[in-house]
């Protein structure tokens, strides 16, 4: 598999487990923990089938990029997240940043 592909996939599990992370209510309801850990696990194992062809700085760096964009996305889409222009000028630039490390890889 394309280890740019393992990197997005990497990144989406992150932002599964932080977002089950949230919804756990503090580990209380066991679904949402389990469902931590798994993502946790995938998006590990994900993020090292990424390090074949992708330096390891450019990995780390894409996959918190990813996972955090797709949280605060999610947040802002059903979680009722500020939307505000200056907020939506910074995740561009986040995104702008992880599309230069992929040109320069």
């Amino acid at each position: 598999m394309n280890s740019w592909i393992c990197l997005v996939i990497a990144g989406f599990f992150e932002m599964v487990w932080v977002l089950a992370l949230k919804f756990s209510d503090n580990f209380k309801k066991i679904e949402y923990v389990v469902l931590t850990i798994v993502a946790m696990i995938l998006s590990l194992l994900f993020l090292s089938f990424s390090f074949k062809s992708i330096p390891t700085g450019t990995a780390y760096a894409c996959w918190t990029a990813i996972g955090a964009v797709g949280v605060i996305v999610v947040g802002m889409l059903f979680l009722g997240e500020s939307t505000s222009f200056l907020r939506i000028l910074f995740i561009s630039l986040i995104v702008i940043g992880i599309v230069g490390l992929k040109l320069v890889s």
